[in-house]
């Protein structure tokens, strides 16, 4: 599944364009960057409630399919206009963290 269908699957709005046909492999939730750098794998769609910049470059340190934020937290706008230039997928969802993870699972198994 990629990263656009799983957005189409989650009802979840895609902001940035770049990045909508990478594959995605797993989920991981987390919003510590210290722990995602070391435990967010390669193809993850990585759920967190930061919105800064850092995140971008947590993301792509890891490879990260996209970058999920949950509960419709909204995310600074440059944060998805960097996310646009580096080609890098940000989806916005109304769920929990909870409720991502579950689904996300349920689609990928």
């Amino acid at each position: 599944m990629n990263v656009k269908e799983l957005a189409q699957a989650l009802g979840a709005q895609l902001l940035t364009s770049g990045g909508a046909q990478r594959e995605v492999t797993g989920v991981y939730a987390c919003d510590l960057l210290s722990r995602v750098m070391s435990g967010c794998e390669q193809g993850n769609a990585w759920i967190t409630v930061q919105t800064h910049l850092n995140v971008l470059a947590v993301a792509e340190l890891d490879e990260a399919a996209c970058i999920i934020v949950p509960e419709g937290i909204t995310v600074e706008a440059g944060t998805a206009e960097k996310a646009e230039e580096q080609g890098m997928a940000i989806l916005s969802s109304e769920m929990t963290t909870y409720e991502l993870c579950w689904k996300i699972h349920q689609l990928l198994s």
